[in-house]
């Protein structure tokens, strides 16, 4: 019995030291962390620098923080490729989570990729490589610029040999966009709906990020567009659709991007549109899949029953931004029929729901525009209609700025096109009076010049 107490007694005094050694490590990790992060937040980067080589030789897995804060201090204060390899690969070893959004590695991919852009660190295969493990999380998470870099990665490598892997990346890619772009532009709707509300300090920091954001996010949509616009022809879409249509009919998610693009590139007149439309209402009974059908029964001549699936699409819809989205949508249609007015009338409901759609007032522009030659028998009042195209695209710009740039590309070509000088004066009016559009878009707008 004494034997056994003895022993007893002996591994308790071999593990008490082990476990006060432990004690201490573990104390003196957060008495430095505490430090660091206060010098680090009072940017005292020599005194932080210091502490933080402490934590990342002892103190690994405290916290998330020794990486974020740290990755700071070796790429923008010390300027060390590798030391910021070092912190990427560690805050990989010890905070490997998905899905917290405060330790998104996303982001972290992303951002790393940026710096070793910046510094031309890495080859373009090394950067691709580390986007992609970023888009595979998250990406929502990748800045903006990184997004871009992504899909034109993906779309250098597979645009011959896997076009299908390109087309997948742009929906992915444009579908977390427009997420955020409807996030941005419900905040920006709260805080605009009332004219004559003053803005506080707080709100108008949070309206000029939500701008700032959204016109970002605005031109990455525009640079997506122009890259897949390449690729995706009706040329190249029919035959890939066809080919893989029996294998996906009932795949809701195909269905939807399938007939999604070929709508958005015209390729309503081919009878596989009418095929895939069909197909995705039947996989799935959703507002858009509805939205997609009644412009197959508006072209085979069925307008009652058109207007009755729009309707029927439209009620479904709770989500005021998707109903602006929605009725954009067939007033789109209805301008490839060459239903003026009809577009426009559907433009203008789309903006009840969203006053700030700048979509909507640059389409209402490209109608005006495509009336030049019918509205008016002389050229200075064709020129005019230009004026009322501009009066929108200049809307546009001021309510949206996720399409801003795209807006004022509208409108420096409008302004351009407005009546010179002489042709005002020849006409026997002059500038800054009012006129009336004839024909179908009956507005009354300001006479201006081109200024030539």
């Amino acid at each position: 019995m004494k034997k056994i107490t003895f022993l007893i007694a002996a591994a308790i005094f071999l593990v008490i030291p082990k476990t006060n050694a432990q004690e201490d490590a573990k104390r003196e990790c957060l008495i430095k962390y505490n430090l660091f992060t206060g010098d680090f937040k009072s940017k005292k980067y020599d005194d932080a620098y210091e502490k933080w080589t402490y934590l990342m030789e002892n103190c690994q897995d405290l916290s998330v923080n020794i990486y974020k804060y740290g990755a700071d201090l070796a790429q923008d204060f010390k300027k060390d490729p590798t030391l910021a390899k070092k912190v990427y690969e560690q805050r990989l070893q010890y905070f490997p989570e998905h899905d917290d959004s405060k330790n998104n590695l996303s982001k972290m991919h992303s951002d790393y990729a940026t710096y070793l852009i910046k510094g031309k660190l890495a080859s373009d295969k090394e950067i691709f490589d580390i986007l992609e493990k970023a888009y595979k999380i998250s990406p929502r998470d990748m800045s903006v610029k990184n997004i871009y870099r992504y899909f034109q990665g993906v779309t250098d490598k597979y645009k011959d040999a896997n076009p299908q892997r390109v087309f997948d990346t742009y929906d992915d890619v444009i579908e977390s966009v427009g997420e955020k772009l409807a996030d941005y532009q419900k905040k920006i709707n709260e805080l605009t709906k009332d004219s004559t509300k003053v803005l506080d300090a707080k709100e108008k920091r949070y309206l000029r990020a939500y701008t700032i954001n959204s016109k970002a996010l605005g031109q990455i949509e525009g640079g997506l567009d122009n890259i897949i616009s390449e690729l995706a022809t009706c040329e190249r879409l029919i035959p890939l659709y066809k080919r893989d249509f029996e294998e996906n009919k009932n795949n809701e998610v195909w269905l939807k991007r399938a007939v999604s693009r070929m709508f958005y590139k015209g390729c309503q007149e081919d009878p596989l549109y009418a095929e895939l439309a069909k197909a995705y209402a039947e996989a799935s009974p959703s507002p858009e899949a509805y939205a997609f059908l009644a412009n197959v029964l508006e072209d085979n001549g069925d307008s009652s029953g058109a207007a009755e699936m729009r309707q029927k699409s439209f009620d479904l819809e709770t989500d005021p931004i998707k109903k602006a989205n929605y009725k954009l949508k067939f007033a789109q249609a209805a301008q490839s029929r060459g239903q003026l007015s009809k577009a426009r009338a559907l433009a203008r409901e789309a903006l009840r729901y969203n006053p700030n759609f700048g979509k909507a007032y640059l389409l209402i522009g490209r109608l005006y525009q495509s009336s030049v030659n019918d509205c008016g028998k002389d050229e200075f009042e064709k020129r005019m209609v230009y004026a009322a195209a501009l009066r929108q695209a200049q809307r546009a710009a001021s309510v949206d700025p996720s399409i801003s740039s795209t807006a004022r590309k509208y409108i420096r070509s409008y302004e351009a096109n407005l009546p010179s000088k002489k042709v005002i004066f020849t006409a026997g009016k002059a500038v800054g009076e009012t006129y009336s559009i004839k024909c179908w878009i009956g507005e009354t707008v300001k006479i201006q010049s081109s200024g030539k």
